[in-house]
């Protein structure tokens, strides 16, 4: 019994690791078109800015050790070029067929480099991948600090800016759409957008940009620009094999991680994933949702039967040294999903006053008529990740804000204040219900 991957980082990896251990004697493929396999490619905009100084502490795992210590034969430089589903095969660009019983396609994401022109000039850059990260760091070693573009409002985008104040550039964020971090909040991105400000970052939404010209963007000087938006699931190879796709664009898998073909399976960034608060198919490229999506395709693949539940979209992003902790729904997409929202928006300390405790600004959102959390957002220098993690968990539980405002969290003057701001949300919004019924 043959399993092939397609894809080696962290869908992919996740994958043939979890079905080596569940399966001894299956014979598992990898076939990654790079040069590296399991690397944390959400390290690589510090890669750039230098707090990792090394890309090689990026890689968690070499494809010598999946080959010497798990018996995976993890192929690098290994460009599949098509499936033939009906021959049970994969064809590489090099000629050579492979044949498989089993299939998980982890193609990841790619980048929409059709829709501008003049992204092949010496000074436009993306950071993907490590190579590209590579190329841009070294651009910023030699080059002469000046005005540089980001386009896109991303996570990404947002943590280029960073990597490229580290090398003392001016930098501008450019976009298509109105809000940051593609979260329909205009709260959070008015509170983003002054305090990028602050920093001297210029934002500018609502531009599309068509062409890169030699030393502006959007009629903008420019001498840097990097491209940090047009993300889409890599799903070419998954559509010639007769793979359906989603609404989404992503492949369309059930909880098993199963495409519409039998022995097939999806994960990661080309894949899509239920949301459990709207209970829709969502996509949402990150990496703890790939590597979670892998080890449930790789545990089915293996013979076993393993379910992935779906996600509440959590995630958390540093912007100008301000942690900024989002999940669930803002209130404008509660609201488009059939919710009646109400939220509120408080500012705490994060520790204790005498502990220097510093703001935090926490959003929750919940629905009027069942009382249930839907979403938040944090905002702060410590504790974010904490307290974000909280939020996502009682949305992961279905808890109503009352049961929420019970939470029995910890407190100590080094860590958080006998009041925890998430705690102060909850009372406030637990008012806002009252007074709304």
């Amino acid at each position: 019994m043959r399993l092939v991957v397609i894809g080696g980082v962290a869908a992919g990896m996740s994958a043939a690791a979890r079905a080596r251990r569940l399966d001894p004697a299956l014979e598992i493929t990898v076939l990654e078109m790079g040069e590296t396999v399991s690397y944390g490619a959400c390290g690589l905009p510090y890669f750039i800015e230098g707090r990792v100084p090394d890309w090689r502490s990026l890689i968690v795992y070499t494809a010598e050790q999946f080959r010497e210590q798990r018996n995976i034969d993890v192929r690098t430089r290994a460009e599949v070029t098509g499936v033939s589903h009906a021959r049970r095969s994969v064809r590489l660009r090099s000629g050579e067929e492979i044949r498989y019983d089993k299939l998980v396609l982890a193609t990841g994401a790619r980048q929409d480099r059709t829709a501008i022109a003049g992204l092949d000039q010496p000074h436009v850059f993306s950071m993907n991948t490590i190579p590209e990260a590579m190329l841009l760091r070294e651009y910023l070693r030699t080059a002469r600090p000046d005005h540089a573009i980001v386009i896109g409002a991303s996570y990404l985008g947002v943590e280029a800016v960073e990597a490229l104040r580290a090398h003392g550039w001016r930098v501008s964020v450019v976009h298509g759409g109105k809000h940051l971090l593609k979260r329909d909040d205009a709260f959070l991105t008015d509170l983003l957008t002054r305090h990028l400000s602050r920093f001297h970052v210029e934002v500018r939404p609502g531009v599309c940009v068509r062409t890169i010209e030699p030393d502006s963007v959007a009629g903008v000087h420019a001498s840097l620009v990097v491209l940090a938006a047009g993300l889409k699931p890599n799903t070419a190879l998954a559509e010639e094999a007769g793979v359906e796709l989603g609404s989404t664009g992503a492949v369309r898998t059930n909880e098993r991680m199963e495409t519409n073909l039998a022995s097939v399976y999806a994960a990661g960034d080309c894949a899509e994933s239920i949301h459990l608060i709207t209970g829709r198919p969502s996509w949402i490229p990150l990496g703890t949702t790939a590597n979670k999506m892998g080890r449930v395709a790789g545990a089915n693949a293996a013979g076993r039967r393993a379910r992935f539940a779906g996600v509440v979209d959590t995630s958390i992003v540093r912007v100008c040294g301000l942690g900024v902790g989002l999940t669930g729904l803002s209130e404008t997409r509660a609201r488009r999903e059939g919710f009646h929202p109400v939220v509120t928006r408080i500012e705490g300390l994060d520790r204790a006053r005498y502990f220097r405790g510093r703001p935090t600004t926490v959003e929750l959102v919940a629905d009027r008529s069942s009382g249930r959390l839907l979403g938040g957002a944090v905002l702060g220098d410590t504790g974010v990740e904490g307290r974000i993690n909280v939020i996502a968990t009682a949305i992961t539980r279905r808890m109503d804000v009352e049961e929420f405002g019970q939470l029995d969290l910890a407190y100590a003057p080094p860590f958080a204040p006998v009041w925890d701001p998430l705690l102060i949300a909850a009372q406030q919004l637990i008012k806002l219900l009252g007074s709304s019924v």
